[in-house]
């Protein structure tokens, strides 16, 4: 039915979330959120809250949301990549037509290493990868 809550809710935090359970049959209508566990995306654990323990619902559930989790996260990934890109892009249209002498000294050094560093990493790893190709 349209407008019907989902059973759970996930309160994205920095390396995971917090997993609570959502009840409005309760006798006063009202949304109760009920912690029931921790997610840590970077190690896979599945804490539960307190002396809770987790049934095999929650913990499928749970397991569905880091999957989905982890493909919003790569796809944000591969996606500040290509803003990148374009910010580079922007950044060199810049300095050609519209920057300072002043704004160019304050920023040369720092644009000049940090696309010396990302040039070194990427050509060592093309070379790396054409070695095992």
């Amino acid at each position: 039915m349209a407008g019907e809550l989902p059973d759970y809710y996930f309160r994205v935090r920095e390396n995971g979330a917090a997993v609570f359970r959502v009840d409005t049959e309760n006798r006063q209508r009202r949304i109760e959120m009920d912690q029931i566990a921790l997610v840590n995306m970077r190690n896979g654990e599945i804490k539960p809250h307190g002396d809770r323990s987790l049934s095999d619902a929650d913990l499928t559930r749970i397991k569905e949301w880091m999957e989905q989790r982890a493909g919003v996260l790569a796809h944000r990934d591969i996606d500040d990549i290509h803003r990148a890109v374009d910010y580079m892009n922007l950044t060199t249209q810049w300095v050609q037509s519209k920057a300072s002498d002043e704004q160019l000294e304050a920023v040369t050094d720092d644009l000049l290493l940090a696309m010396h560093d990302l040039r070194s990493t990427l050509v060592r790893k093309k070379a790396d990868r054409l070695m095992k190709g």
